[in-house]
């Protein structure tokens, strides 16, 4: 539970580790990039073992090797602590504790839920230092998220080039992920012609605008393929500080159990079940329901043993896992109405 709070949820961590040093006029001290060739710089891989093919409980498996997609998952900021081999803004990839931290907590709790849609590949990156999300680190924001962004952006072409071989692709990603994977839409989605083998992009955890690219909209149910969703949870009670909107005009909220853009509330009972933190158990049906509040997504706090001593109110940490079954459903169900599609338009495929 203490892995998977302090790696989901950086407004929760604050305090978690030391702040990089800020560099000294125009030096920016990075480590050496990544080579994708070397499946050691990959967290996922559908040819390898990793914790994107865990499934929790007992009745889900690991459908990778059938699925007719493949997902590139982005992870959020694991990177908090600047120690070890990570001492710059921008993580090491030689940093076997924080390469650790990455899998036990975000791909196993995230990436594991695409598994029945698509081969699964998450690429390692020198992810920012969370702190460039703080006052603290803003003199440094900007470079150090186009280091990281170099990388995913790297990471894709590869798999692009490598892998693909001309299947759907889903997109997935959440919070500092998400940062990247927006702009990974935009240079090689958007008006591109990869754009005809998008199946869905879940960018979740950062605010989209529902305008931010002109050919691929916001997606107004559950069986829309070429489109995004997003959304960022929190409890019913909690009142934004920050008013997005400053920065992005009209954010995408999509309701993870209705999947739709409404503003009625979707009942616990369509909730196929969250996942915690004992993903042993398995999904927890009816565990919260979702309401979309302007910009926000707003549930009620969930029971799980240990609850008590859970008082936050942004549930950012939950983004996914709140409706992890819904997620996963969700995805197959794009991926089969995208293949139908294609298939029709194509009878010579068939």
């Amino acid at each position: 539970m203490r892995i998977y709070l302090c790696s989901l949820l950086p407004l929760l961590i604050t305090a978690c580790g030391a702040v990089p040093s800020l560099p000294d006029g125009d030096e920016f001290p990075v480590p050496p990039p990544p080579d994708y060739g070397n499946e050691q710089n990959w967290a996922a891989l559908p040819q390898i073992r990793d914790m994107a093919d865990r499934t929790p409980g007992e009745n889900l498996t690991d459908r990778q090797a059938t699925a007719p997609a493949d997902v590139f998952y982005v992870h959020p900021t694991i990177y908090f602590k600047a120690k070890g081999a990570s001492t710059n803004w921008n993580a090491n990839l030689a940093d076997a504790d924080l390469n650790a931290a990455v899998d036990e907590s975000a791909i196993l709790n995230q990436a594991s839920i695409f598994n029945a849609a698509g081969r699964v590949f998450a690429p390692r990156y020198r992810q920012a230092n969370i702190k460039v999300y703080h006052p603290e680190g803003r003199a440094v924001s900007r470079r150090a998220l186009d280091t990281a962004y170099a990388d995913v952006r790297s990471a894709f072409d590869h798999y692009l080039q490598t892998w693909n071989d001309g299947r759907p692709i889903v997109i997935a990603s959440h919070s500092q992920g998400t940062t990247h994977t927006k702009r990974l839409l935009a240079d090689r989605f958007d008006g591109h012609a990869l754009r005809s083998r998008l199946v869905a992009a879940y960018l979740v955890g950062i605010p989209v605008s529902a305008n931010a690219y002109p050919t691929i909209p916001v997606c107004r149910n559950a069986t829309q393929t070429g489109c995004f969703v997003s959304w960022r949870t929190y409890r019913q009670d909690f009142k934004p500080e920050k008013n997005y909107r400053d920065t992005v005009p009209d954010i995408a909220v999509v309701n993870p159990l209705s999947w739709t853009t409404g503003e009625e509330r979707a009942p616990a009972s369509l909730n196929s079940g969250g996942v915690l933190y004992n993903y042993a158990a398995g999904p927890q049906p009816g565990l919260v329901w979702a309401e979309r509040r302007g910009d926000g997504l707003f549930t009620n706090k969930p029971k799980f043993f240990g609850d008590i001593f859970f008082n936050r109110k942004n549930y950012h940490i939950g983004d996914y896992n709140l409706f992890w079954l819904n997620v996963r459903e969700n995805a197959v169900a794009r991926v089969e109405a995208f293949t139908q599609s294609s298939s029709a338009s194509n009878p010579q495929k068939e």
